[in-house]
C-alpha cells in the first residue's frame, strides 16, 4: 500500500470512527490511550488533548475499567452493562488488538451511553409508584371505582369490564391481548386495584424498553459490589418491588427466551434471587401479562417458551379494538375534549352530528392513543366553539368519506406513520430495536423512515 493510499486508508478509518453515535476508546497494551473519539469526549467529559498518550487508569478507576480487563483475559466481550462512573451507565462492546503475528497491542472499547434510558426507566417506575399512593392516599379508587378511568358503556366493553372485576378477586395470572393503543395498562391496574391486594405495589415493567443487558438487574435486582458500578447498597429488582402486590409485564412478547426461562422460575418458586446474592427472598406477587403479539406463532416460531406461556395464560382478557366499539366514540370524543380544553385554556367546543361522524366512521388503527392525538390536535387548531365535519376535514383530510386528493392521502398517510413511528421510538425510551419489533418492521426500515421523516433530533 502506497503512502497516498495509507493516508486515504486512515482518512476513512477515523470518519467512520468519528460518524459512530457511540463513544469509541483505543488503548495499547500499556493501557495508554491512543485513541479518544469526540463521542468519548462529550460522554466522559474529557478532552481528547487531556487523556490522549496518558493511561486511561489516571482518570478511572482500575476495577471500573472493563479495557483493562480485556487486556487480562484477551477475550471479547458484547452489550455488558457498566457503570464507569455513578452517574453514567453504557453497554460495552469491547475486543483484543492482535496484530499479524497474534501478538496482543491493544484494546478497544465502543461505549454506548443509556444514562437516560435506565434514568426514564427509573423515573416510569416512581412515577406510577408515587401515582398509586396518591390514589390509596385520597381514596379515589372507592371514588370513581377500579375502573372509572375507562370511559365507555358499549356491550362489549362492560363484557370485558366484568370480567376484570370477576377474576381481579382471585389470585390468578391474566394474560391482557389487545391491539396496540386499546389501554391494556389501564386494564392491569383496574384488575390490581379491583383486588385484594389494592392497597400494595402495582409495579410496572415494559418489556419492550429495557435493553436486554439490563433485563436481569432490573427483574431481580442486585447485592451490594455484584458488579462494577454497582449501588453500594444494593438494589431491590421490579419483582421484589412487588412483593404483597401485583407485577404488570407490558409487552411480554419482547421479553428475551434467557429471561422467559427466569421469569418462568420465579412464577414457579415464588422467590427471587438478586444478582451477586447466593439467598432465595419469597414473594408475594400476582403477575398480570400484556401483548399485541400473537404468542402461539412466536412458539412455533421458537421465539415465546410453551411452558412459560401455559404460566401465565391462565385467564385470558381481550380489550376490544375501537372499531369494535364504536357506539363509545363519542363518549370519547367528548371526554377528551374536555380534558384538552382545560390543559390548553379552552372553551370545550360543541361538535355537530356531521363532525361526529367523521369520528364514528374512521377506522382507528391506532385506537384509543390515536383518538386521543387526534382530540389534542382538534383542540389546539381550532378555534370555533362549534366544530363541523369542515373543520375536521380541514386538518384531517384522510377522515373524510368524500374523495380526496391523492396526494393530501398519501401526505396523510405519511403523517400517520410518523406519528405511530415517534410513538413508539418514546415508548421505548428511544430504543430503536425494541421500537422496530414494536412496528412490526426491521431495524434498517426504521432507521430509513427516521430519516425520511427528519426526527432524528426527536429521538
Amino acid at each position: 500500500m502506497n503512502r497516498t493510499s495509507l493516508e486515504h486508508a486512515l482518512h476513512y478509518l477515523n470518519t467512520l470512527i468519528e460518524t459512530s453515535s457511540d463513544a469509541i476508546i483505543i488503548i495499547n497494551v500499556l493501557g495508554v490511550v491512543e485513541y479518544w473519539s469526540t463521542k468519548a469526549e462529550e460522554m466522559y467529559g474529557i478532552p481528547v488533548e487531556r487523556i490522549q498518550n496518558k493511561k486511561i487508569s489516571t482518570f478511572f478507576k482500575k476495577k471500573d475499567l472493563k479495557l483493562l480487563e480485556i487486556l487480562k483475559t484477551k477475550k471479547p466481550v458484547f452489550n455488558v452493562y457498566h457503570q464507569p462512573r455513578p452517574d453514567k451507565h453504557v453497554l460495552i462492546s469491547s475486543s483484543p488488538i492482535f496484530d499479524d503475528r497474534r501478538m496482543l497491542i491493544g484494546a478497544i472499547s465502543i461505549d454506548q451511553d443509556i444514562t437516560n434510558i435506565v434514568k426514564l426507566n427509573e423515573k416510569l417506575s416512581l412515577t406510577t409508584t408515587e401515582l398509586q399512593k396518591v390514589k390509596q392516599q385520597y381514596n379515589l379508587q372507592e371514588q370513581i371505582g377500579p375502573l372509572g378511568e375507562i370511559k365507555g358503556s358499549s356491550t362489549v366493553i362492560q363484557t370485558t369490564k366484568d370480567l376484570v372485576l370477576k377474576v381481579a378477586k382471585t389470585d390468578a395470572t391474566v394474560l391482557i391481548y389487545g391491539e396496540s393503543g386499546v389501554g391494556k395498562e389501564l386494564f392491569a391496574q383496574g384488575v390490581h386495584e379491583a383486588s385484594l391486594r389494592k392497597d400494595q405495589p402495582f409495579i410496572p415493567i415494559n418489556c419492550g424498553a429495557i435493553p436486554e443487558a439490563l433485563f436481569e438487574s432490573e427483574f431481580f435486582g442486585y447485592e451490594k459490589g455484584s458488579f462494577t458500578g454497582a449501588n453500594k447498597e444494593g438494589k431491590a429488582g421490579k419483582v421484589e418491588m412487588a412483593d404483597g402486590g401485583t407485577l404488570f409485564l407490558d409487552e411480554i412478547g419482547m421479553l428475551p427466551l434467557d429471561m422467559q426461562v427466569k421469569l418462568l422460575r420465579v412464577l414457579q418458586e415464588r422467590e427471587v434471587i438478586r444478582i451477586g446474592g447466593n439467598v432465595s427472598k419469597k414473594v408475594d406477587i400476582r403477575i398480570v401479562a400484556a401483548t399485541n403479539s400473537d404468542l402461539e406463532e412466536m412458539i412455533k416460531n421458537g421465539q415465546f417458551r410453551e411452558d412459560l406461556y401455559y404460566r401465565i395464560n391462565v385467564v385470558t382478557l381481550k380489550v376490544p379494538s375501537l372499531r369494535e366499539r364504536i357506539e363509545d366514540i363519542p363518549i370519547l370524543v367528548n371526554g377528551f375534549a374536555q380534558e384538552y380544553s382545560a390543559k390548553y385554556q379552552k372553551e370545550a367546543p360543541t361538535l355537530l352530528d356531521s363532525a361526529m361522524e367523521m369520528f364514528t366512521n374512521y377506522d382507528w388503527p391506532g385506537n384509543i392513543r390515536e383518538l386521543r392525538n387526534i382530540i389534542e390536535r382538534m383542540i389546539i387548531f381550532i378555534d370555533h366553539s362549534t366544530i363541523t365535519a369542515e373543520d375536521i376535514a380541514s386538518i384531517f383530510p384522510s377522515y373524510t368519506n368524500n374523495p380526496v386528493d391523492k396526494e393530501g392521502l398519501e401526505h396523510e398517510k405519511a403523517r400517520l406513520e410518523k406519528d405511530r413511528i415517534q410513538e413508539a421510538l418514546a415508548v421505548t425510551y428511544g430504543n430503536k430495536s425494541a421500537a422496530a419489533k414494536k412496528l412490526g418492521i426491521s431495524r434498517v426500515s426504521l432507521y430509513n423512515k427516521i430519516k425520511k421523516y427528519g426526527i432524528f433530533d426527536n429521538v
